[in-house]
């Protein structure tokens, strides 16, 4: 499902832990439930696999790493792939990726990746599975949940976020 909603039903999007703000970079903050983390790109290079190393710290922290069966050895995998399309859309239609976020409860994790670009992410239609490149929105869109874009009014770039089902 493609969608431009800003969350999904019943989500409010990333929320920064504490009164002060966003955590500290690669902090996991608990709240009612969840844990979230964060990490600046800030004109690092190598940002795709930077993104994925970042990701798979975070489900070891959460437990979905190691995996003990197949289901929750390919949940893990597909958050790692979508985290991956996700900063490389960035990279390669945005002027690259600003920031990752990772927020996870028992029953779905969400990824954000903000940018500065103006484009509209989609799913290529049709989509021609034989065909080199463009297949990162259609792959986003068969793993996740939902997914969707946010924009800020008046500041310049976006928000594309993906949500995923929690292995049983």
């Amino acid at each position: 499902m493609s969608t431009t909603r800003p969350h999904s039903p019943g989500d409010r999007g990333h929320e920064p832990g504490g009164a002060s703000g966003a955590p500290e970079e690669g902090a996991s903050v608990p709240s009612a439930g969840r844990q979230f983390r964060r990490l600046s790109f800030g004109g690092e290079s190598g940002v795709v696999p930077l993104a994925r190393d970042f990701t798979r710290q975070a489900l070891y922290a959460w437990g979905w790493m190691p995996a003990a069966t197949a289901d929750r050895r390919a949940a893990a995998e597909d958050v790692l792939l979508v985290v991956s399309e996700l900063v490389t859309n960035a990279c390669l239609h945005a002027e690259g990726p600003d920031e990752l976020w990772i927020a996870c409860d028992n029953k779905v994790i969400r990824i954000e990746v903000s940018d500065r670009g103006a484009g509209q992410p989609a799913p290529r239609t049709p989509h021609r599975a034989g065909r080199p490149g463009g297949h990162g929105m259609f792959i986003v869109q068969r793993l996740c949940l939902d997914w969707g874009v946010v924009r800020t009014p008046g500041v310049a770039g976006k928000t594309v976020w993906a949500e995923l089902g929690a292995p049983a």
